[in-house]
């Protein structure tokens, strides 16, 4: 008799496919590590092929791994389309998602790609503005969850990731080289805007706010251009910047908190669902720490 493949098994394995550790796949689909060691055992036993390979100390898909992600994926869809037409209960749904266009492209294509083809019948609308802006639109119910720098202007959430953040200048121009700072910074409520002035105000360096927008594309363009330095966290960084330090004469800065809020009204299970994945994709901080 030939094999049937187990859904729940190719879920899991798609996670792994995905976001590229056992780790990270058993937090988003709600397993062990060892019950996601034993679902992949199981895996290579039915299709009978080894799908992982060992890379040091992390596993690796192999070329028939590779293989299996594209029937992975097709086999959950036909699952679950299967499932919605002929359930009573609506399988899908639509999440609106807030977070500050400094980090949606970077984080944007990643996550809600692999988060698209692990949930295929859940849109998600996607909203950016200010961290303050979006905290307050989670306030009022207009977006059900949100990433954010954490902030004095911003709601407290879930601390999800911790980052450093960086002095940043144009890899082909001068401008941090100039005796008076010339900043792009964002508006008085970014949190990195304080963060950068009392920076500079503890080792007495001059600055001028030469250029001020809430649009990370234009901080951008100002860097790149030569035209002013800004400060940005790692996953922020473009092409085309150079990192300062205090060899450059720049102080340390501090960390930058990165928190997930959800209202009051995103309680379902779509819900959990984007929010578990963001954590499981981005997230870099131990439930001890996030705790504290």
């Amino acid at each position: 008799m030939s094999q049937v493949l187990d859904i729940e098994q190719l879920r899991t394995f798609l996670a792994i496919a995905e976001l590229g550790s056992f780790t990270k796949a058993g937090e988003a689909v709600h397993k062990t590590q060892s019950a996601v060691s034993m679902q992949m055992r199981r895996l290579e036993d039915r299709v009978g092929m080894a799908i992982f390979a060992k890379d040091g100390r992390q596993s690796r898909l192999t070329e028939d791994g590779e293989r299996l992600v594209e029937y992975a994926r097709r086999m959950i869809l036909l699952n679950d389309e299967t499932l919605s037409a002929f359930s009573g209960r609506k399988q899908a749904g639509r999440v609106k998602l807030g977070l500050p266009d400094d980090y949606a492209d970077r984080l944007l294509p990643q996550v809600l790609a692999a988060f698209a083809r692990l949930n295929p019948a859940i849109e998600v609308q996607v909203a950016c503005a200010s961290s303050a802006q979006t905290s307050q639109a989670i306030r009022c119910g207009d977006l059900d969850v949100a990433i954010v720098t954490s902030a004095e202007h911003v709601d407290a959430g879930e601390l999800i990731r911790r980052e450093p953040l960086y002095w940043v200048t144009s890899a082909q121009h001068c401008a941090h080289s100039s005796e008076t700072v010339r900043l792009a910074i964002g508006p008085p409520t970014c949190a990195w805007r304080r963060m950068a002035m009392d920076a500079l105000d503890r080792i007495s360096r001059p600055y001028s706010i030469s250029y001020v927008s809430s649009s990370a594309t234009a901080l951008v363009g100002a860097v790149q251009a030569g035209l002013a330095v800004t400060v940005f966290p790692e996953s922020a960084i473009r092409d085309g910047m150079r990192i300062l330090d205090d060899k450059d004469g720049y102080p340390p800065l501090p960390e930058c908190d990165i928190s997930l809020l959800r209202s009051a009204k995103a309680r379902e299970e779509i819900h959990d669902t984007l929010c578990n994945h963001i954590v499981a994709a981005i997230g870099n901080i131990s439930p001890a720490l996030a705790a504290e």
